[in-house]
């Protein structure tokens, strides 16, 4: 019988007794002594640098991620001089990740930890979760990478690795009934090695089985960006990046949408605090 099917039998027959616990352990952490990658992330333990991939990471790819990331610290090496930086300067250095609302939460993060903690990052969950961009998965994966504290999350291909092993002929498996299994196969001794082995684990699955955490109750799929209002955002505000002061009639020529739709945009851009207007004339906040 093969370890993957010996697994599926003991948590059949007895649920996640400590033997079950153990040989998936056993598994997880085999596959990653094997295949880990290495990121540069993970070279790393300053809270500081690992929130910032932690940030990156959301909906974005790995391979993106990787050069913004070392250029990101570049420019701002530090919660201090993130906080302060100009927007602009910030939006620019992020241009190509996308998502842009991520950047301007991470900089109002960073300007919270500065005035509010004296420019250390808290540690625990509790006070993590107060800061701006900082939500439930957020908080305690940074814990757990950046604190060693053990933590109990989910993310896709931690979801992946639970719906393969755990719920293999299961549809619509919801994040409640993984999140016991998570809590106890947590290696509490080692929490940060063990969610990178998780996580690598979970999408070397997903190159070999076609992503099993398509069969979760969270699963959906993205939608396209090409044509999207996202993209619109995006081209909006590369335009005032890039010519400070522009006007709306100057902005449209970069458009492929009407002009409602752009002023719609701008306006709500403005009240999130990404742009501001003066004289009919639009700058980054």
């Amino acid at each position: 019988m093969s370890t993957e099917n010996l697994l599926r039998a003991l948590y059949s027959s007895g649920g996640l007794t400590p033997e079950a616990a153990l040989l998936f352990r056993q598994i997880v952490y085999g596959h990653y002594r094997r295949h880990g990658r290495t990121l540069p992330w993970r070279e790393t333990h300053d809270p500081y640098a690992i929130l910032v991939s932690e940030i990156m990471l959301q909906q974005t790819q790995v391979d993106r991620v990787t050069g913004k990331y070392m250029s990101f610290l570049s420019a701002f090496p530090d919660f201090r001089s993130l906080a302060a930086a100009t927007l602009d300067a910030v939006l620019s250095t992020w241009q190509g990740l996308g998502y842009n609302r991520r950047a301007l939460n991470l900089k109002r993060c960073a300007e919270a930890v500065v005035t509010e903690h004296g420019g250390t990052l808290p540690s625990t969950i509790a006070e993590l979760e107060k800061l701006p961009g900082i939500g439930h998965y957020t908080a305690r994966a940074v814990a757990a990478f950046a604190f060693s504290v053990p933590s109990v999350f989910i993310e896709t291909n931690i979801r992946t690795v639970f719906i393969h092993h755990f719920f293999n002929d299961s549809e619509k498996v919801h994040d409640r009934e993984i999140t016991p299994l998570v809590e106890g196969t947590l290696d509490h001794g080692n929490p940060r090695e063990w969610y990178y082995a998780l996580m690598d684990y979970g999408a070397h699955l997903k190159r070999l089985h076609g992503n099993p955490s398509r069969r979760s109750a969270h699963h959906a799929t993205q939608s396209p960006f090409k044509g999207s209002n996202r993209e619109l955002r995006s081209l909006i505000l590369k335009a005032i990046l890039d010519r400070p002061g522009i006007t709306l009639e100057e902005i449209m020529p970069f458009l492929n949408k009407p002009q409602d739709a752009a002023l719609s945009n701008l306006k709500q851009m403005e009240a999130e605090g990404f742009i501001a207007m003066r004289k009919g004339r639009f700058f980054i906040a």
